[in-house]
């Protein structure tokens, strides 16, 4: 790979590596973890740089990366270590800039969501991040209807799971 397609990458991965801290944050439940997954991602990314055409924006193939290459690791791994969750870990985040009932319904939301399987995982994490059907079925490589009758489904599973 040339020095300018190496900056390239590096430049775009700096500008959206928060999609990958998301995946991460989807997919783990501690740090170590996390981080594991970040490394993961990152390395998949690079190997599939060199093949990126740009017929997608670069984000949008930087989910599809980040979301496939966590869904396969961890259903190969499928680990059982005793870990430290989220819940744990103080954030550094004023009391004003943040309210705690949102907080509190973030870890409910992120609890509801951790018993979806991957697929439905990625559907909600795309839907989150205010993706349009077309940009999460180009992105899961599935069709648009299949995207919004998926995603309709999840939406009844998760009413069920947050109000049974």
């Amino acid at each position: 790979m040339n020095k300018e397609l190496k900056h390239n990458f590096v430049e775009l991965l700096e500008t959206h590596q928060n999609i990958i801290h998301k995946v991460c944050r989807l997919y783990t439940n501690n740090y170590d973890a996390h981080n594991d997954l970040f490394q993961e991602i990152t390395i998949q990314l690079w190997k599939a740089y060199p093949k990126f055409r740009g017929d997608a924006k670069f984000s949008t193939w930087m989910y599809r990366v980040g979301l496939n290459t966590a869904i396969t690791l961890y259903r190969k791994s499928k680990r059982t270590i005793d870990t430290q969750d989220f819940e744990g870990v103080a954030f550094k985040i004023s009391a004003e800039a943040y309210d705690d009932t949102e907080e509190q319904q973030l870890k409910i939301l992120y609890k509801a969501v951790h018993q979806l399987n991957d697929i439905e995982k990625a559907l909600v994490f795309l839907y989150l991040e205010d993706k349009n059907y077309s940009e999460i079925s180009e992105t899961m490589g599935i069709s648009e209807v299949n995207a919004r009758v998926k995603m309709n489904r999840i939406k009844t599973k998760l009413k069920t799971i947050l109000n049974p």
